[in-house]
């Protein structure tokens, strides 16, 4: 969402003893009701309220601009009064997926957790990883006295140069959508709701609220839908959040075929589908379409599920059933969570941030990925002398993305640059974490001398490094919701102070904390390159332990680095050129003069399903990183390859650490699959293996077909051919180290 926040005073109230303890143990010693019995309390809840309480529950107020705020009302994301009659809990959300926001600090001194970018989250491809950090956000929003958290972004990476890139899990639907319901399931493990977002085709930051996206069905069900599908499956979200964005013609928060006949009928769920925060464009259409509630009413262009509602059902434009329906499928959610039967404190509760922040730094280890590492440079050896720490305020901290996203975190913020244009000036700051890199270093290398240098002048950089043992730079680029990078480049005169560095030191790595994919002009003069992405609030210590192999790196790449610009489906954003021109025509007075298309681009996607890898591999493009991509300080080998075909695909083989060092390996399946728009390599299964020097273990998986077949729009089906099917193991998108081939029977799976 963007929440246009402005600061407003508040502070955690006083606390009471442990309750993250007491969180844990509930979540162990009660179940949440089954979803049958969930819809029978949640119906018999909606029979009971009044016809005014039924159109209460239907929108949410944006309390920094609610004129009359209840008295528990505090800045947040939302909230949406209950029915203390009925036990029905009033609504309080947050936003989320890194941590409980809080972004330009609205409720001052209030702190959270902040977890590393998704992106890492993804890289790990550790589903227990993703289960336990949403368990800790969800524990600490739980807390705070929330009880909905906006997490669960699942929109898969289709331009390398999208804002919110790194707060979404990549661009493999299998991927993502494991992830992300995996970190559902944890969120929501404290009996709190979960939302999944956002629904959908909703790629890029530019024109984002009135951009077109277009895409054919099959190509929408193989790929972003697949991704939702599979979340929503493994993690029951209590709410599913619709996008801002158009899909082929219609305002996402209303397109029938997205709410009604996918979600809803093909999908059977029963939860209820909130809209982003001023994402509603009508009453009638969006309730009859599928909306169940209006988000942060006050953000939108009028309150379309106040008075124009209860107008449209007294009406009978809007039935009374489909108003029922709408507070049926709100109480769903929180019966099914177990939230109406384990309410949040009302009051603040104490959080153990040391316990909480292991989590963030192990999401930070497991995450980061070693692109490189010419003659072993890494791990870094601690009898160094001299080691010198250049660039991106590495002496303080580490970068964190902005937007709603942002978290307040343990320990404050020693840098934040305010932005004075764009579109997320109004909510958005450059903000580093307090975990700082060359802190984390010092410690690791006690007999060395470390010194900083703040890497503006490359040449004075590169006079230290040239007398140093080893050079590690650090270099950035921020990413945030509500606007897009203009290029992959990294920016200012980083390209120049790596190449100036590592000319002057052959002893160089490069530390990239980035939200996606960056250039690397200067890639062939640097041993060593660490995709670290946002760390975290613990990520400096993350990183020193990587460096120096107190952690073996073993996070692989959850989306393609490409080699140019050039080679992304979309090397230029859509409508990008037309905002800027009626930006500058604002500025110098002129008149706006666009016509509404102008400034709506329709954006065909024309790679459709082919995402990523899949597109890379299928056009022959070689990418600077391949998707999947990540390397160890030790070595794995893959042998005894078993494929099983008929009604399923099933793959087995071993796993060999054969280096000196204990380590985890992340060994990827792909088949050769589809036959409606030619073949594509497609992820079909991974699994993640920790194994000490010289163990061995059997990894077998069986194949969800969706993965391998095509989706058939007239029969409303996934459809398998029959036929035969390449089968590889690798390394990542590609690779080939194993290969053999199944024989399947035609088999048909509902949608």
């Amino acid at each position: 969402m963007t929440p246009f926040a402005r600061a407003m005073p508040w502070r955690v109230a006083t606390t009471l003893p442990a309750l993250l303890l007491a969180t844990a143990a509930m979540a162990q010693t009660t179940t949440p009701p089954t979803p049958d019995d969930a819809e029978a309390r949640a119906d018999t809840l909606v029979r009971r309220m009044t016809r005014e309480e039924q159109l209460r529950a239907v929108f949410g107020y944006f309390p920094p601009m609610s004129k009359d705020r209840p008295a528990d009302m505090i800045p947040s994301a939302g909230y949406v009064p209950g029915a203390p009659r009925l036990g029905i809990p009033t609504l309080r959300e947050s936003d989320a997926s890194l941590g409980v926001a809080n972004q330009i600090e609205q409720r001052k001194g209030d702190v959270a957790t902040a977890l590393p970018a998704s992106l890492a989250l993804a890289a790990s491809f550790d589903p227990d990883l993703a289960y336990r950090s949403g368990a800790m956000i969800g524990a600490e929003a739980r807390a705070k006295t929330f009880n909905v958290l906006l997490a669960g972004g699942v929109n898969l990476t289709r331009d390398p140069w999208g804002g919110r890139t790194f707060e979404y899990l990549g661009e493999d639907p299998l991927l993502a959508g494991i992830m992300a319901g995996e970190s559902i399931r944890g969120v929501q493990s404290n009996h709190i709701v979960s939302t999944v977002k956002h629904l959908a085709i909703n790629p890029q930051e530019t024109l984002r609220t009135t951009m077109d996206a277009r895409i054919g069905e099959a190509d929408l069900r193989e790929s972003d839908l697949l991704a939702f599908q599979i979340a929503i499956e493994r993690g029951r979200p209590g709410s599913v959040m619709c996008a801002y964005n158009k899909l082929d013609g219609d305002w996402a928060c209303e397109n029938d075929f997205l709410l009604n006949r996918v979600l809803k009928r093909d999908w059977s769920y029963r939860g209820w589908v909130m809209s982003d925060w001023g994402a509603v464009h009508s009453t009638v259409k969006a309730a009859n379409a599928g909306l169940d509630q209006q988000s942060g009413r006050e953000l939108d262009k009028a309150m379309y599920f106040g008075k124009p509602l209860a107008d449209a059902v007294a009406a009978g434009t809007v039935s009374p059933a489909r108003l029922a329906d709408m507070n049926r499928r709100i109480l769903w959610g929180v019966v099914s969570t177990g939230l109406i039967d384990h309410p949040v404190p009302t009051t603040a509760q104490t959080i153990d941030y040391a316990a909480n922040a292991r989590v963030a730094q192990e999401a930070a280890e497991k995450g980061a990925v070693l692109l490189k590492n010419d003659g072993d440079l890494l791990p870094l050896a601690r009898s160094a002398k001299r080691i010198v720490v250049i660039g991106a305020h590495a002496d303080v901290g580490v970068l964190s993305g902005g937007g709603s996203s942002q978290v307040r975190s343990v320990g404050g913020a020693p840098v934040e640059i305010p932005l004075t244009q764009g579109a997320a000036a109004s909510f958005a700051r450059i903000t580093w974490h307090a975990s700082s890199p060359l802190a984390a270093i010092r410690a690791m290398a006690p007999g060395a001398t470390v010194t900083y240098v703040d890497g503006n002048d490359p040449a004075a950089a590169a006079a230290a490094a040239r007398t140093a043992d080893l050079a590690i730079v650090f270099a950035w680029q921020w990413r945030t919701e509500a606007q897009d990078v203009e290029s992959l480049a990294l920016p200012g005169l980083q390209d120049m102070l790596i190449d100036a560095v590592a000319t002057a030191n052959p002893r160089t790595a490069v530390v990239l904390e980035t939200g996606g994919p960056a250039l690397m002009p200067w890639l062939k003069k640097v041993p060593a390159v660490l995709q670290a992405w946002y760390p975290g609030q613990r990520g400096g210590e993350a990183i020193a332990n990587l460096l120096f192999g107190a952690v073996n790196p073993s996070g692989r790449l959850p989306m393609t680095f490409p080699a140019s610009i050039d080679q992304a489906p979309r090397p230029v954003i859509a409508g990008l050129a037309e905002m800027k021109a009626a930006d500058a025509a604002r500025k110098t007075g002129g008149t706006y003069g666009m016509v509404e298309r102008e400034l709506a681009p329709v954006v065909p996607y024309e790679e459709g399903a082919a995402v990523g890898y899949r597109g890379y591999l299928k056009e022959g493009k070689r990418p600077l990183f391949p998707f999947g991509h990540g390397l160890s300080y030790t070595r794995f080998r893959y042998d005894g390859l078993k494929v099983e075909g008929g009604a399923d695909l099933r793959v087995s083989f071993t796993v060999t650490n054969t280096g000196r060092v204990a380590g985890a390996d992340v060994p990827q399946i792909y088949a050769d699959a589809g036959r409606r728009a030619g073949t594509t390599t497609r992820l079909v299964g991974f699994e993640r293996v920790t194994l000490a020097p010289g163990e061995r273990r059997r990894v077998s998986v069986t194949v969800d077909p969706r993965l391998i077949a095509d989706y058939d729009v007239a029969g409303r089906r996934w459809h398998v051919a029959a036929g035969r099917y390449p089968v590889t193991v690798g390394r990542f998108a590609g690779d080939r180290t194993l290969s053999g081939t199944a024989i399947l029977t035609e088999r048909s799976v509902k949608p």
